[in-house]
Parts: C-alpha cells; structure tokens; sequence
C-alpha cells in the first residue's frame, strides 16, 4: 500500500486503521481449495455410487443409493473472475424416484481447531456468510446445509438456480449458534453441505432456517433432484465460508499455499528403493510427508505393478508382487514394509496417504 493512501489521522501508534485492512484478512476462507485448483487423486473420477473424494478436501456423500456420478476437475469457470477450474458433477446413471432414506451432496467436512474463533456455543457466536459460484442445466431450488457433527445441531438455507447453463453467483448468511461448542481438536466438527438430490426422510418437514436440534425431515425440504436425468450436470467453482454478515471477494491463495493446506489431508510420494538382494529379502523404506497431517494415515495399495503413476507396490526382479504393508506410521512420516522371496525385491510405484475427516 502506497504510504498516501494511508490515514495518518485516524491511526493509533503501531496500527493500521481497521478500515484499510480488513479486506486483507489472511485465510478468512474456512473451506480449502474453493476454487477446485488441486486434484492430487487425479482431474476425474467416475462410477461413483458411494462416499468418494476426487478434488482434494471435497467428498460426494451419498445416504442409501442414488444415481451414479462422474466427478471431473473442469475448465468451465464464470467469465473474469479470476477462476481457472471448477468441479463438474454429472449424472451418468438416472434415479428419477430416490428412496425416502436416500440423498447425495457435495460437502467438506472442517476440523473443530479451525473454527474456534466463530464462538460457537456462546451468546457473541459469530454469524457465518457462504458465498459460491454455481451452473447447471436444473435449473430450481437447492439447499446448503450447514451441520454441527459434535453437537447434532443443523441449519440449512435455499438457493435457485434461475437460468440453465449459466454461471450465478449466490451468497448465503447463517446466524450464529449461541448452543453447542464446537470440539478443540483436529476430527470433523462442521459439515459445509451442497444437497444434490434427497428422498422424503431429508425433504417431508420444515426447512431447518435457524439453527436446531439435527432432524432429518428439515434438512434438505424443497431440493431439485439432479439424479432424474443422465442430461444433469452441476458445476461449482469459488467457495468461500466466512465470519460475518457479508460476503468478500474471493481469498486466492498461492499455489504452493493452497496444495500444502490439502496435503494435511491427503498427500501421494513415489516410492523407488530396493533391498539390493540383501537377505532378508524384505525391509523397512520411510516415506516423510511434504507437511504434518492431520493423524496418522492409512496407505492405498493396489494389486497391480509396474507403473510409476499407479498405486504403491512391491514386487521382484523375477515378476512376482505383495502388497505394500503398512509398519508405522506418525503424523510427520510413515514406514512399510515390502519384499518377497526373491533374492531381490524392490519397491515402486506411488503411495496414496490420507487422513480425511
């Protein structure tokens, strides 16, 4: 900031008139990576029937069955901007009539030691603005459901998507809830969630407007079903969760800021050693994480060797394969295991680490 434009008059000793920085409020954005930049599992995943996550720190939840999905990383974005990618989510199998006890939404679950400051459980609990940027060809009501996992307690509002096929930017205020604090610690105290679809169980009562007691029936009333059709496509892009009445312009963040937020959560190493034909034809190889994550994660394998971009494994310079076993694992590096019976063994291939909420 250019020394003319600050107010030498209204300035205290030592500080910056709260007026000049408040729109410079460093990781105001509770959600991670709401602008859909980071993919580490890869741009698109498809067949999807149950929980899964593609975009990084974003889940597709599912309840009971409904539809099938493909959840791509896409180039579809609001004209000027600022965005490069969006999530692209499309119905590749139909369920025009769901059950009553099933529903589908996109949702990022939020650590309970990242949202002290919000005093819930108080009477100062802060409110809370959502802003996002959404397009789809379904066009009706959807609803955000905001759920508190520690207390049970839920609160949801309703959004329209007014025109097919066309970017709206829409901004969403949620009181503050002076019952139920969240947890201090690192497991899932809130849910930011984007209903997709609901059978009657999540439909049939009063939309919860104000924060209550978590009753189903009051979730998601009035919600379009995106699943009716395989022609129903969802994009959004922008996703900004903040304290406040009021919503600010995206917090972009840098890349290298951005991914290492991720990899708290879900991080992958190339893994390329071997035992050299020392026998015991097995050993311990440690893999040290890009940053500390969340708990100490469970390790993706898969049966199939040879590949550099697959999932770890360990195999033999004769062509047999076991798979990669986990030995210990810590919140800053893990140990497997891996070997055979062969004189000589090897490991290589990439390992896929996660500690999602």
């Amino acid at each position: 900031m250019a020394l003319s434009k600050i107010d030498l008059a209204n300035m205290v000793e030592n500080q910056m008139p709260q007026s000049l920085i408040a729109d410079n409020i460093n990781f105001r954005n509770i959600i991670i990576n709401g602008d859909m930049s980071q993919a580490q599992r890869g741009s698109s995943t498809s067949s999807i029937t149950s929980n899964t996550y593609s975009l990084d720190r974003f889940l597709l939840s599912f309840s009971g069955s409904i539809g099938t999905w493909t959840v791509a990383q896409d180039t579809t974005v609001p004209t000027g901007q600022g965005f490069a990618t969006s999530t692209k989510i499309d119905c590749t199998t139909a369920d025009a009539s769901p059950a009553s006890g099933d529903r589908i939404f996109y949702t990022q679950r939020i650590e309970g030691q990242n949202l002290q400051y919000l005093k819930k459980g108080t009477s100062s609990a802060e409110s809370l603005t959502l802003s996002f940027w959404v397009r789809s060809n379904k066009t009706g009501t959807y609803i955000i459901n905001l759920y508190d996992g520690d207390n049970s307690r839920q609160i949801s509002k309703s959004y329209t998507i007014s025109s097919a096929d066309t970017w709206e930017k829409k901004e969403l205020t949620f009181a503050g809830d002076t019952t139920g604090a969240f947890g201090n610690d690192n497991a899932v105290s809130l849910y930011c969630n984007f209903y997709l679809g609901a059978g009657t169980d999540y439909t049939s009562g009063t939309l919860a407007t104000s924060w209550e007691s978590a009753t189903n029936a009051n979730a998601a009333v009035g919600q379009v079903n995106l699943a009716d059709s395989t022609s129903n496509e969802w994009y959004v892009t922008g996703v900004q969760l903040e304290a406040g009445t009021e919503a600010s312009d995206f917090e972009f963040l840098p890349v290298d800021v951005n991914l290492n937020r991720c990899q708290r959560y879900f991080q992958k190493s190339d893994v390329r050693a071997s035992n050299g034909g020392i026998s015991p034809n097995w050993y311990v190889y440690n893999i040290n994480f890009a940053t500390n994550m969340r708990s100490a994660p469970t390790l993706s394998t898969s049966s199939a060797f040879g590949s550099d971009t697959g999932d770890a494994q360990s195999g033999t310079s004769s062509g047999g394969q076991t798979g990669m076993v986990l030995v210990e694992a810590s919140t800053t590096a893990i140990g497997v295991r891996g070997g055979t019976d062969s004189v000589s063994s090897y490991l290589k291939g990439r390992a896929h680490l996660s500690s999602e909420l």
